[in-house]
């Protein structure tokens, strides 16, 4: 759920800057290739300010990697706000616009899905909150092409999206407090489409099941928190093997995380961080393993222990 800091239904011309926090998210998880995700405790921020007279757009950018991002009318962030009001057949009022970097670009941490879902989130407070949360989800998935990074960036939590006749069925998935999510992120990108050009058309009957049994033993993994389950449930047919030949050191940095404690390693998102679970009182041993495998690698990494965000995309109107 969206929480907000003031009370939503504020007038409009009360407003100065309402800031939008979408966290980063991790997706896949193994064998949940392209329907489930989980938001971490790491965070963009997005500040909007309504500004006077027609088509005015002013777009500034801070953070690490902040001179990779567009400043014009092609940022996907306005591109998402634009879309709003398209949806709705309305004008798109001039604005001001501050991006705050936190998350990573292009590293499998939901880089973009944190743009689509506050450009939305930010739009639909301008104009009064005519969409439901359900309504900006469904948009969301239409921007981003599929649901495993921008749900859980917009809800929080742990989510699994189903599609059903060209609605979305959208079920959170408990996660055991327990199971730590540690992030190694290395200092080379993949982008999605060359991580997607990889993957084969058609996949075999074994391997569909293969998949589907143990994305059922990951969520009951998650639930209980049962290492015995996770350390199986972590495996996968339909996109890891081939996406791993992208990604140096991926074979020495998921070994060293196992041999460290951690329950498995997996791509997170389309890569190439890499995602280990593991307990608490193995997490720095997992991390330490994890950087210490891709520098010999010599691959520069930075390594985060992090939390399951519980609240999703969030705004404060100032």
């Amino acid at each position: 759920m969206i929480r907000y800091a003031r009370n939503f239904y504020l007038n409009i011309r009360l407003m100065s800057t309402v800031t939008v926090s979408v966290p980063a998210t991790t997706a896949n998880l193994g064998p949940g290739f392209d329907c489930i995700g989980a938001a971490l405790t790491l965070y963009n921020q997005f500040q909007f300010t309504l500004l006077e007279g027609k088509n005015t757009l002013t777009l500034t950018v801070s953070g690490t990697e902040a001179d990779r991002v567009s400043n014009d009318s092609t940022n996907l962030l306005y591109q998402a706000f634009l879309k709003f009001y398209q949806h709705l057949n309305q004008t798109p009022p001039s604005v001001a616009i501050h991006i705050i970097l936190g998350v990573p670009l292009a590293r499998g941490l939901g880089s973009s899905a944190t743009a689509i879902v506050a450009g939305l989130v930010g739009a639909n407070q301008f104009a009064g909150s005519p969409l439901s949360i359900p309504e900006m989800g469904e948009l969301a998935i239409t921007i981003e092409g599929h649901p495993d990074n921008v749900i859980p960036a917009l809800l929080g939590n742990c989510q699994l999206s189903v599609n059903v006749e060209e609605k979305w069925q959208i079920c959170q998935i408990p996660w055991y407090p327990e199971v730590i999510p540690v992030l190694a992120i290395p200092d080379f990108e993949l982008s999605t489409a060359k991580a997607r050009s990889v993957l084969p058309q058609q996949v075999s009957r074994s391997d569909a099941i293969y998949n589907m049994a143990h994305l059922g033993l990951l969520i009951r993994g998650l639930e209980t928190g049962r290492s015995d389950w996770l350390k199986t449930a972590m495996e996968d047919r339909l996109h890891q093997p081939f996406r791993a030949s992208l990604i140096q050191g991926y074979e020495a940095v998921k070994t060293a995380a196992i041999a460290a404690g951690a329950y498995g390693a997996v791509i997170s998102g389309a890569g190439p961080t890499l995602l280990a679970l593991t307990s608490p009182v193995r997490q720095e041993a997992v991390a330490e393993a994890m950087q210490d495998a891709w520098r010999r690698e010599s691959v520069g990494v930075e390594v985060r222990s992090l939390s399951i965000d519980s609240q999703g995309a969030t705004v404060t109107v100032n």
